[in-house]
């Protein structure tokens, strides 16, 4: 029976690494099924799901920490079941800006959570307006919802809890 295993990864990113990793998966006769990774100024994120035998599991569980302790990497791991992957035919891009306030983020999450919508990228950047000295705030997103979602009664929400928060945004269906 196969198992599943979620694996994150931080540290410096370096030349190489990701191939690193991925050969030791290999190595380990486990397949990454998923993964996502982000790199930030010098430094990279990695999270995948890997699934395999229960022996090539345990490899893995002993190998990937080696490696990362070599490479001065971060790791931490946690046996799961039954993944399933996201469902990339409903994607949206989301853009919010307005002036910025204690909790905005909690409030835009919190409207994508209430209609079962999972935030898949997130970047915030705020600024000082160069006109009135306000801290500004952009947001732009990544959203997958789930089918039968209406977009239409999403986006009257959205529209809606933006007034609510003094705040201008778009969802745009990605195609």
């Amino acid at each position: 029976m196969k198992q599943q295993l979620i694996v994150t990864i931080l540290g410096t990113d370096k030349v190489g690494i990701l191939s690193t990793l991925a050969a030791t998966v290999g190595a380990c006769n486990c397949n990454i099924l998923d993964s996502r990774q982000a790199v930030y100024g010098q430094d990279f994120s990695l999270t995948m799901i890997l699934e395999g035998t229960q022996s090539a599991i345990i490899k893995a569980e002993l190998q990937i920490p080696q490696v990362c302790q070599q490479n001065d990497l971060l790791s931490m791991m946690k046996r799961t079941r039954q993944h399933h992957r996201q469902d990339l035919a409903y994607l949206a891009d989301v853009e919010v800006s307005g002036v910025d306030f204690l909790g905005v983020i909690r409030e835009i999450t919190a409207f994508f959570a209430h209609f079962d919508i999972t935030i898949s990228a997130f970047r915030q950047n705020t600024f000082p307006d160069p006109q009135s000295g306000s801290e500004m705030v952009e947001c732009k997103m990544v959203v997958s919802m789930p089918k039968g979602t209406d977009l239409n009664q999403v986006k009257e929400a959205f529209e809606g809890k933006l007034d609510e928060l003094n705040l201008h945004g778009t969802i745009k269906e990605k195609h």
